[in-house]
């Protein structure tokens, strides 16, 4: 009696141990630098990808309890899901199984530029002193971001059906980039004459709009950060902020999110899945 009685506790045990991993939701992170969280300390001893332990991905993954691989990595191109970054970090895609519970993705500002755009935009004077970016893009009735928005469009898509082909079980979150500057601008606080930050800002938001409807397309979930920011971008005091300007004032990468940005979009994105498990329970 004591053998089958020590038998059914140690089975009983096991059976235990494989609930409570059953129930640990596998969460996958990809994405670029607007995920990774460059510079933020305590960076990845793996400096290359300067991928924060305070990312997003980190703190969603907290609040939900989640097992997370975070392969997010600065520089990142939807190019970099399927092929190796700097010649030697794996492809994105390596990470995703089977047994893939939930995927963030964050990606396609380095795809048309953003930041390349955005320092374009700089003038250190008001105007009539400088050159307007948003002339310069748009000359001739061509709109430079919004062509390579479009271009990047189609391959966007295609990612997220090879994300869902690889983790076929999971929740896909699709997040935008945030709110970086207020319309009308902050010159000189921002060196960014008005017009030229309204068209940025647009830009930022004509990208968002399209991941959301690439997303949608695919019955995955898009979060809106754009909406989470407001009144925390560029301009605002620095206490305020979720995302830097030209000049940080945190320790983070200039044009990015900082900490306390982090610890907002991550809380967004796990209320995000959370309401997804409420509604499909």
């Amino acid at each position: 009696m004591r053998i089958v009685a020590g038998l059914a506790f140690v089975a009983a045990l096991v059976a235990g141990t494989t609930t409570a991993h059953a129930d640990t939701l596998e969460y996958v992170a990809l994405g670029d630098s607007a995920a990774a969280g460059p510079l933020i300390p305590n960076q990845d001893p793996a400096l290359w990808c300067l991928r924060s332990d305070r990312n997003y991905p980190q703190v969603a993954a907290a609040e939900l309890g989640a097992k997370l691989t975070d392969v997010t990595c600065s520089g990142a191109t939807t190019d970099h899901f399927a092929g190796r970054q700097f010649g030697f970090v794996a492809p994105q895609y390596n990470a995703l199984k089977s047994t893939t519970d939930l995927v963030t993705i964050t990606i396609g500002g380095n795809d048309v530029g953003l930041v390349q755009t955005a320092l374009s935009c700089i003038n250190l004077f008001p105007e009539p002193v400088g050159l307007s970016c948003k002339d310069r893009l748009t000359a001739g009735g061509n709109d430079q971001v919004t062509a390579a928005i479009a271009q990047w469009a189609p391959e966007f898509g295609a990612a997220l059906d090879e994300v869902k082909r690889r983790a076929p079980h999971a929740k896909i979150v699709v997040t935008g980039y945030g709110t970086y500057i207020r319309p009308g601008g902050c010159h000189p606080i921002q060196p960014i004459w008005a017009r030229d930050g309204d068209y940025l800002q647009a830009k930022v938001d004509q990208l968002s709009a399209t991941a959301k409807a690439e997303a949608v397309k695919r019955g995955a979930t898009f979060v809106d950060l754009a909406a989470v920011s407001v009144g925390h971008d560029t301009c605002a005091a620095p206490a305020n902020r979720y995302l830097e300007g030209l000049i940080p004032t945190t320790i983070v990468a200039p044009l990015h999110p900082n900490a306390q940005g982090m610890a907002a979009f991550g809380a967004t994105v796990a209320r995000a899945v959370q309401q997804g498990q409420r509604s499909a329970a």
